[in-house]
């Protein structure tokens, strides 16, 4: 997307807010990351998200989403990303928090029936937090369950439909199971979502070759 689009219309106001917003934000905290496995092509939260705001989280990451899809670089758009993430994680439960450090740490040494055990722990306490499902549908795919793991993602994506983490793994998996159409779809909403997200854009031009046909 070109500067010059983004200044028409609104995009522009979008884009100056979010700026403002982003520099007003605490600073950054750790958060759980899990470790990549081989050919591991999964979207997953970063080493360091800034701490949520406490004020209302549905206008918030509206208000952010709005922001990602004006963002006129890579650059920008990770800040945004990165603001939707601690948005994500937080689970507004000390004990949710506190078993997801220690999925962290089973992740870390490859534990992975120990983080799901954990992170089956979290979904009973807080059915709700929708990065634990996203975290589960994770290990799973760690795994190779593809089957619990395209589950974890329909909860997932029925709670947030714009999940670009989740999409991008439903794509993922398809490819993976040679279902090409329908990962093509997955990434395309993923996309459209976020047009920065990396990786996504060269997915979509490489599935649209072999499910469309290149142009002649």
């Amino acid at each position: 997307m070109s500067l010059r689009k983004i200044m028409r219309g609104s995009g522009v106001r979008v884009w100056c807010a979010a700026l403002a917003f982003i520099a007003a934000a605490p600073a950054v905290a750790q958060q759980p990351k899990v470790p990549p496995g081989p050919d591991h092509k999964w979207v997953a939260p970063p080493d360091n998200v800034p701490k949520a705001l406490h004020s209302d989280r549905t206008r918030n990451i509206d208000f952010l989403f709005d922001a990602l899809k004006a963002a006129p670089d890579d650059e920008s758009a990770k800040a945004i990303e990165n603001r939707i993430w601690a948005l994500w994680l937080h689970s507004g439960s000390d004990t949710a928090d506190l078993l997801m450090i220690r999925v962290k740490q089973a992740s870390d040494a490859k534990n992975l029936d120990v983080a799901i055990r954990l992170l089956n722990t979290i979904i009973e306490i807080r059915p709700a937090y929708t990065e634990a499902w996203n975290r589960r549908a994770t290990i799973y795919f760690l795994k190779k369950d593809y089957s619990n793991s395209l589950a974890d993602l329909q909860q997932v994506l029925a709670r947030e439909p714009r999940h670009f983490g989740a999409l991008a793994g439903l794509g993922t998996i398809m490819e993976e199971l040679g279902e090409d159409k329908q990962a093509l779809e997955a990434f395309r909403r993923a996309q459209a979502v976020h047009p920065h997200l990396k990786g996504v854009a060269d997915q979509v031009k490489s599935l649209a070759d072999k499910v469309e046909g290149r142009d002649i």
